[in-house]
Formats: C-alpha cells, structure tokens, sequence
C-alpha cells in the first residue's frame, strides 16, 4: 500500500507520467478503479476484523456507516467555492466521528 500511494503522488506531480495514464481506455480505467476501491474497502473490513472491533455497538456501527453512505452515495459537501466529495468526504466525516461520538468505555 505504500508503494502504491508513492505512486499515486507521482503520478499526480508529473506531468509526463500522467499523460501516460491519460493513454488508457477509459473501460480499462474503470476496471482498475472498481478493483482498486474494491481492496480498499477489502483492506479496512480486514482491520476491523484483525482489531477485533465490535460493531454492534452503535458508536462503532455510525462510524462504518455513515462514511460509506457518503462514499458510496456520492455526497458532496460545498461551501462557496470549496468542493469536498467521494474518499475524501468519507475519510474525513470518519475522523471527524470517531472524534466527536462518546466511546464508552466499559
């Protein structure tokens, strides 16, 4: 995964490499994006599984829940000019759950 976001920041900074993206079919693209989001979320439902999260506890239930209705649903949050949306609009509204929802701690 690290590799990959390496990557990833590389392919957004340059040019060059970019415009070699730019040359795959868009139903290839689309391919590699639906295995892509497919292991991240393969990748977050392992962690969940291997911290031995309880989710049924509703704190834990609205923190798994309410990011993917937004990363799913394609919500997006705009004030003015400033557009937030897709992953980052999921990732963000977690932290911000995790942070604000009481934890109960037992």
């Amino acid at each position: 995964m690290t590799w990959a976001a390496i990557c990833a920041i590389l392919f957004a900074f340059v040019g060059k490499l970019n415009a070699v993206l730019a040359t795959i079919p868009v139903p290839v693209m689309g391919g590699i994006m639906i295995l892509l989001f497919g292991i991240i979320a393969s990748v977050g439902i392992g962690n969940i599984v291997r911290g031995k999260v309880d989710m049924s506890k509703p704190r834990n239930m609205v923190i798994a829940a309410v990011p993917l209705g937004f990363g799913i649903g394609g919500m997006i949050f705009q004030a003015g000019s400033f557009k937030l949306g897709g992953i980052a609009l999921a990732g963000i509204s977690a932290v911000i759950l995790n942070l604000i929802l009481p934890n109960n701690k037992e």
